[in-house]
């Protein structure tokens, strides 16, 4: 592949903008809805506006593998930013197969000019695991595997984004006994730098955030999973609002009992809040409207690796429940987890029978 490289010939993001008609107020208050969205501290939005509106308007890919279209139908809600504001005004999609018009060879023909034009330059989204038995077989396109395409793909990259649970880790096709043998992105390119967003499907607003803020400031710092510290930085059990009850040993012990009514915590129904790392609390879903704690169920842990394999949904965690499962890390987080309420609760029968002693 021949490397073009147009970069340089490209708009700034400022000046889409300007030809849009954006005016300074409302991109500033885009920038400050980007940056709060990443715990950014406030003084830090006029720095991120600049280096924004500086930002050459990249090419992205968009390559689906093995998955289900749930990570794009979440995209497609995004609020901030709407995804028509990221694709004309920030971004350049020139190959998405679900959204393009183009299909066939006229859609393989402007992924391959686009990557060819931008080498080097363009960012790469991944959508869906990689089967890997069989040679790849399991999954192919246009006459070619999975795998070959993302390292056709990869090549040319200047990042690559895994979106939701099967890009990052292998997700449900990777679930025992895992027949295709789906991998995650990461364990097949390792010479390019990578961004895992699992979420089963990830948050739109935290997909499209993590494209703008690589925009205006490149990679940005990553867990052990390779996912943004900004988004991926607390527990969910951290910012819930249950978690008052939680310290007070207030669990519901059924999902139409007083407790849930009251809503108190749902961590004996089988929440996964104490081990799961994502922003569900802080940003919510559907443009702030709710989460799935709020409206009632709890967290099943779908940014974690091997999720669909950590035991029924409906579970309590236990230290056991993981350490059957080989997952040692995880069950010394529900072991703190136990044993922080069990203490709680042993500590308000002590002062009850104290109470009653008197």
């Amino acid at each position: 592949m021949s490397n073009k490289n147009p970069r340089n010939q490209q708009p700034t993001i400022g000046e889409v903008m300007d030809q849009a008609g954006v005016g300074r107020r409302q991109f500033m208050k885009y920038c400050a809805g980007i940056t709060a969205m990443m715990a950014m501290p406030p003084l830090s939005t006029a720095a991120f506006a600049r280096d924004l509106r500086a930002a050459r308007r990249p090419s992205v890919i968009y390559m689906p593998f093995q998955e289900c279209t749930g990570c794009l139908e979440s995209l497609t809600r995004s609020f901030a930013p709407a995804l028509e504001n990221l694709m004309f005004n920030t971004i350049s999609l020139d190959y998405n197969h679900t959204l393009q018009a183009a299909a066939g060879e006229a859609a393989e023909a402007a992924r391959h000019a686009a990557m060819e034009e931008n080498f080097g330059e363009y960012v790469l989204i991944c959508d869906g695991s990689i089967p890997t038995k069989i040679n790849g077989a399991y999954g192919t396109s246009d006459g070619h595997t999975f795998i070959q395409q993302l390292e056709e793909a990869a090549e040319g990259a200047a990042a690559i984004v895994a979106v939701g649970a099967c890009a990052a880790f292998g997700g449900v096709a990777a679930a025992h006994p895992n027949p295709t043998g789906a991998v995650g992105v990461a364990d097949l390119i390792k010479d390019r730098p990578i961004i895992n967003v699992p979420g089963c499907p990830p948050m739109p607003e935290v997909m499209t955030g993590v494209l703008v803020s690589f925009l205006a400031s490149g990679v940005p710092a990553l867990d052990k999973h390779l996912r943004p510290k900004a988004f991926f930085g607390d527990t969910i059990h951290d910012r819930c609002y249950r978690r008052r009850f939680y310290d007070r040993g207030l669990f519901a012990k059924s999902f139409d009992d007083e407790g849930a009514r009251n809503g108190w915590c749902l961590y004996e129904l089988g929440c996964r809040g104490p081990t799961t790392y994502n922003a569900c609390a802080t940003i919510k879903w559907n443009g702030g409207a709710s989460w799935p704690v709020e409206a009632g169920h709890g967290c099943i842990g779908c940014s974690e690796p091997n999720f669909w394999d950590q035991g029924g949904f409906y579970e309590p965690l236990s230290a056991k429940l993981f350490e059957e499962r080989g997952q040692a890390a995880v069950a010394a987080a529900a072991g703190v987890a136990v044993g922080a309420a069990a203490a709680y609760g042993a500590r308000r029968r002590q002062k009850k029978l104290a109470g009653d002693a008197e």
